[in-house]
């Protein structure tokens, strides 16, 4: 079993910056592609950002700029900075991850989603 855990979301102005954190735990050999996706109200849930293992990143049109994806293999977390926040950023932020278990299965794991809030 592999468990995702974001953190970081809350309420915050228009303009200002929040960093989220997804903590990978359970049976992990290792964690390729990691990323970000966000869901607002009455919309389809949209990818936001991607990072390998190696460390390449990629961005949606609409955060590339203002949002910077990283991690830290040791400590198997992924983060999201998030700068400039505008209220259209506003949604639940999933992490997901492509892991490969002890038992040398991959599989696909999402996180439980974490709400950021952008007041005008």
């Amino acid at each position: 079993q592999v468990q995702l855990v974001e953190s970081g979301g809350g309420l915050v102005q228009a303009g200002g910056s929040l960093r989220l954190s997804c903590l990978a735990s359970g049976s992990i050999f290792n964690i390729n592609d990691m990323g970000w996706y966000r869901q607002a109200p009455g919309k389809q849930r949209e990818w936001v950002a991607g990072i390998t293992s190696s460390s390449h990143t990629n961005y949606a049109g609409s955060v590339k700029g203002r949002f910077t994806i990283s991690r830290d293999n040791a400590k198997n977390t992924v983060y999201l900075q998030m700068n400039s926040l505008k209220p259209e950023d506003a949604a639940v932020y999933y992490c997901n991850a492509v892991v490969l278990t002890t038992a040398r299965v991959y599989v696909e794991v999402w996180g439980q989603g974490t709400l950021v809030t952008v007041s005008s």
